[in-house]
């Protein structure tokens, strides 16, 4: 598969997250009917960040599992080890921080985390997203240019299908506060996107395990932020029982989504 097939592949891969971006448009609305949305929003995210740090764990298990049986160097497994545990926190505190920044800056607002704006939070999820789908990008890029073009094309198509769920993810927030002009809608989905694309170019240049390690962190750190904010607002709206549901359909829905590409042989 050329260079420019695989760029037009890994485009396609990240612009489906476009599908799920409407339902942040989505009004009038019950606080029941919000809760659910961002309780099941945040079900998808928990999943992800199950997905990332099992992608980011692997080989950096890979590599002590070898340095036990003398086929590899504990120094190898030391510094993935390390860029791992460091850009996860990297990725949770910069998240964090910025966030506070942000709320701080909104007049006659507390500047916590825990009175994050819907706004604010589309846009944590959305980096954390973006990092995320940078990783993929890599790997549909890596797959192509060693000339794994069937891997490369199943990749392509699973991670449609998850971005497809992660525009969801971002969008859900957006019910209970402001209408989000398409605009907004649009750069989120850049955000979060649009990495995919850089990514498989980048990965199609040259490959790099640790690359892929380090924004993996990254990304499980931000939506390790970005779930905690999304239970936070599903609590405060006083539904725990429906909310819980729909954060276990999320997941539930997370997971079989997986199944359905691990089957396919994705």
């Amino acid at each position: 598969m050329g260079f420019g097939q695989t760029v037009i592949l890994a485009a396609f891969a990240g612009v489906t997250i476009y599908l799920g971006l409407p339902v942040g448009r989505l009004r009038n609305l019950s606080v029941r009917t919000q809760a659910l949305l961002t309780a099941g929003a945040g079900g998808v995210i928990l999943f992800l960040i199950f997905d990332v740090l099992q992608q980011a764990v692997e080989p950096v298990s890979a590599d002590l599992e070898a340095a036990a049986h003398d086929s590899g160097m504990i120094g190898t497994f030391a510094v993935d080890a390390l860029v791992l545990f460091a850009s996860i926190a990297v990725g949770l505190l910069s998240v964090t921080w910025v966030t506070i920044r942000m709320r701080s800056a909104t007049p006659g607002t507390p500047g916590t985390p825990s009175t994050v704006l819907p706004r604010q939070l589309a846009l944590g999820t959305a980096v954390g997203l973006g990092l995320h789908n940078f990783s993929e990008g890599l790997a549909i890029g890596q797959s192509s240019a060693t000339g794994a073009t069937t891997l490369a094309l199943i990749l392509v198509i699973g991670f449609a299908l998850h971005n497809a769920t992660e525009g969801f993810g971002i969008a859900a927030p957006l019910a209970s506060g402001d209408l989000p002009s398409w605009r907004f809608l649009g750069a989120m989905g850049v955000i979060g996107g649009g990495p995919t694309f850089v990514g498989g170019v980048v990965g199609y240049s040259f490959v790099s395990p640790l690359l892929s390690i380090a924004f993996l962190g990254l990304a499980a750190g931000a939506l390790v932020f970005v779930f905690n904010e999304m239970m936070s607002v599903a609590r405060r709206m006083s539904v725990p029982m429906m909310a819980t549901t729909a954060l276990l359909i999320g997941l539930l829905a997370g997971f079989g989504t997986d199944f359905i590409l691990t089957f396919a042989g994705a």
